[in-house]
């Protein structure tokens, strides 16, 4: 009898544990829309960024050649520094005029409390846009279409 107490007891536990991980973040549709430009595909990264502008995770990479990697400058020094591994967070770069839709996790205890969605872009002999576009992670800011400053012409983000 007390075994069968104790596997009821386990399981419960580990099925509490396992639905508590997965309520601790949400997933976001990203519809990407970009300006009309002549020239390559734009490297855009998608970065977690706290409340003092520093970087704290890469959501996204549009964009899977290592090699161009450095264009993307002031993420590139987190990149390198923290070495985390990406490769599952890689996906094509976007030319001018395309449109990209992709999905994000965003941990909920992030919301609300001054972090940023930072769009940095980069195009092959181009101009560098450390922050093409920032969306905060309010409730507010996520519900809005945020336009972009250089490659970008706006962001959409929703839940799903």
């Amino acid at each position: 009898m007390k075994s069968i107490l104790k596997i009821a007891l386990t399981s419960a536990f580990i099925f509490l544990v396992s639905f508590q991980s997965q309520a601790q973040s949400s997933k976001y549709k990203i519809m990407l829309q970009m300006n009309n430009y002549m020239g390559e595909g734009a490297y855009i990264v998608v970065s977690l960024v706290n409340s003092a502008g520093e970087y704290e995770k890469t959501l996204y990479v549009m964009g899977d050649d290592k090699k161009w990697y450095k264009s993307l400058k002031e993420w590139n020094k987190f990149h390198t520094a923290k070495s985390d591994d990406i490769s599952a967070k890689t996906g094509a770069s976007v030319t001018g005029g395309d449109r990209s839709v992709t999905t994000i996790e965003i941990e909920n205890s992030k919301i609300n409390k001054g972090y940023k969605l930072r769009f940095e872009s980069a195009v092959e002999d181009q101009k560098y846009y450390v922050s093409d576009l920032e969306i905060p992670l309010t409730t507010e800011g996520m519900a809005d279409k945020t336009d972009g400053k250089g490659y970008i012409k706006y962001v959409r983000l929703s839940k799903i």
